[in-house]
């Protein structure tokens, strides 16, 4: 007779998470390509062809970080039809710029749109934020059984801390703002969360960053307001070019394990939701995973809205056509510091 191990607790299957409803927010004010342009002093067709954008949207009055993801979210909400008390679990996976620092803004829009009966908590990682977000959700909503339905919410204003005339981020100067939501419900057999990959390398942490406002840089002095801005610390041709060699096949990488372990290959994918960045990037990547155009949706008309692309460019290739029931759907980013992340979904019902 064999005995069971003590302590050891059988899972005779694992629950299906599936995306129950997603929601965006685009602020209505935005700058021109010829206003980026007097302001960086590089010329509007390079910003428009090279660069790929066509509008850099900025919050209007009121839009603070919390309010674009509210406005989001309430958005989603609407899409599943969900009423907010039926939200288990609040993730704030936006920007850490918030309203104030040291603040927990989950915790606001759970208040905000009445999620009475929902326990919340922040988690970010930069413009990777959403598939690590949509990890962790499904992750906890396996472990308990008091996580049913989650919300994750973004807000991002990351724009407030670019200054077009640093040469040294003229590589960001699409970053926008914007809202995004997703509701994650279990047992949902629709829009079904398989597998995610992720990849970090710290040896960027410290290289494009705020310099001034944290522990390192403290007390502020009036002087510090004028580099509260992002700025490359050291060789900017040197962070270029080691950036370039690592991003690309760490994209890849991501899209291509995230695909493997959800039992897919990437002759698989249907619609690849990636985030904005230069026109050649994007297509060098629809090109190396044998992807058409009509595959994907470059983001010019938004810039890049930090971890809300994914959500942003789902929404769009779902009003244009482009993503149908049964498509295998990845989303796909990177955040500063710098991390890759990919998230693998079966889109429609299943």
């Amino acid at each position: 007779m064999t005995r069971k191990p003590q302590g050891v607790i059988l899972v005779s299957s694992v629950p299906i998470i599936g995306i129950a409803g997603i929601g965006t927010y685009i602020p209505e004010t935005f700058m021109t390509p010829e206003e980026i342009a007097d302001s960086t002093g590089i010329p509007q067709e390079v910003i428009e062809l090279k660069f790929g954008v066509k509008r850099r949207l900025v919050p209007g009055p009121g839009e603070t970080t919390s309010n674009l993801g509210i406005k989001a979210a309430r958005k989603a909400l609407e899409n599943a039809r969900i009423d907010p008390k039926d939200i288990d679990l609040l993730i704030w996976n936006g920007a850490q710029h918030k309203d104030y620092p040291c603040w927990l803004a989950g915790l606001k829009v759970a208040d905000e749109i009445g999620a009475v009966n929902a326990w919340s908590f922040d988690m970010e990682a930069m413009c990777g934020s959403m598939m690590a977000g949509i990890d962790v959700a499904k992750s906890l909503m396996i472990a308990r059984d008091d996580v049913n339905t989650v919300l994750l919410v973004s807000g991002y204003r990351n724009v407030d801390l670019m200054d077009l005339s640093e040469p040294s981020t003229s590589f960001m100067l699409d970053v926008g703002a914007s809202g995004a939501a997703v509701v994650l419900k279990k047992g949902h057999n629709e829009n079904v969360v398989l597998s995610s990959a992720f990849k970090g390398d710290g040896s960027f942490s410290e290289l494009c960053v705020v310099p001034v406002g944290g522990t390192k840089k403290w007390p502020m002095t009036p002087e510090d307001t004028r580099n509260y801005h992002f700025s490359v610390q050291g060789d900017t041709a040197e962070f270029k070019k080691r950036l370039g060699e690592t991003t690309m096949p760490n994209f890849y990488w991501v899209i291509r394990e995230s695909l493997r372990k959800s039992g897919f290959s990437e002759s698989d994918i249907d619609y690849l939701a990636i985030l904005h960045f230069k026109r050649s990037a994007h297509f060098a990547v629809l090109e190396e995973l044998g992807l058409k155009e009509n595959q994907s949706t470059y983001l010019d008309y938004y810039g890049h809205l930090g971890q809300n692309d994914q959500i942003l460019s789902i929404e769009l290739g779902l009003m244009e056509g482009k993503i149908k029931d049964g498509d295998v759907v990845v989303m796909v980013g990177a955040g500063l510091g710098f991390v890759w992340a990919a998230t693998t979904v079966k889109w429609g019902k299943n």
